[in-house]
């Protein structure tokens, strides 16, 4: 296929868990991908060969999403990969996908375990992307991930939420800004997901699975793959401006821990829930 002709995305923390799935599942529809990825250069290669043996092309790059003083030397090699790759000066969909777990109660946080989660999952989310936005094709898709933590509180997770909380509001404020070029940001906000984010925190505890398959609606703890495809994957292809209202909402699937009021677009009917304050269209009360 003529690579003019395949969209091409760029996907943080695309080594492992939700960022692997995601490029993977891309690349069966036909999106070429670039991959970055912290330390774990391994897997990114793992990654890549997986993607070409099917057909697809893509690339990893380093990125420290914490250390913003590399953004623009990333943003150069990215410049780089995209004309010897491709022979393009521009991208299409952004997912901000990389970061860090968290677990610790409010009292025994302390300041440098709060200004890491900072530099990681807030100011690196806001300047990669302001760095990269004048590469992203008018037009384009940005998914920032944030958490099902930001609607519902459990203990422990009070720094790691409040991270989440401001990439929504981040991630409207983007909608309205890149609205004249075409280009929508949304949030993907997934629920308690079993693979090796957080040390495999909820992949490899019993007690932790067990407390979760009692409060999710769907009695288990969302699976990877499953939710890479269905949150990530469909957003980028499907949520169009003219169908979303403001073209920024927020999507929380596969295992929403609680029942909330949604609105939802018609093309998202099937096991699909929009939130969105300032969305047009069908509302109604939800439930995946």
């Amino acid at each position: 296929m003529d690579t003019q002709a395949r969209k091409i995305a760029l996907i943080t923390g695309g080594s492992r868990g939700l960022g692997r799935n995601t490029a993977e599942n891309l690349a069966r529809k036909s999106v070429d991908v670039v991959i970055t990825y912290h330390s774990q250069a391994d897997a990114a290669r793992e990654v890549v060969a997986v993607i070409e043996a099917e057909g697809g092309k893509a690339v990893a790059l380093q990125l420290d999403t914490g250390a913003t003083q590399t953004f623009e030397g990333f943003a150069e090699r990215l410049k780089g990969v995209l004309h010897d790759i491709w022979d393009r000066d521009s991208f299409d969909f952004l997912i901000n996908n990389a970061g860090t777990g968290f677990h610790k109660p409010i009292a025994e946080t302390s300041e440098a375990d709060f200004d890491a989660l900072v530099a990681i999952h807030l100011k690196g989310v806001f300047f990669l992307t302001q760095k990269l936005l004048p590469l992203i094709a008018d037009g384009g898709r940005i998914i920032n991930l944030s958490s099902g933590l930001a609607r519902f509180s459990m203990a422990g997770t009070a720094a790691y939420a409040m991270m989440k909380g401001g990439i929504e509001v981040f991630t409207r404020s983007l909608a309205k800004e890149l609205g004249p070029r075409g280009i929508t940001a949304n949030t993907v906000a997934p629920g308690a997901i079993a693979t090796d984010f957080n040390g495999g925190r909820l992949r490899d505890n019993s007690d932790m699975q067990r407390m979760v398959s009692q409060i999710t609606a769907l009695g288990r703890a969302g699976v990877d793959q499953r939710a890479a495809y269905r949150s990530v994957g469909r957003h980028v292809h499907l949520i169009e401006p003219a169908q979303c209202g403001s073209g920024s909402s927020s999507l929380t699937r596969e295992i929403c821990l609680q029942h909330y009021q949604s609105f939802m677009c018609r093309k998202w009917r099937r096991n699909v829930r929009l939130s969105n304050s300032l969305s047009r269209g069908c509302r109604s009360n939800a439930s995946i």
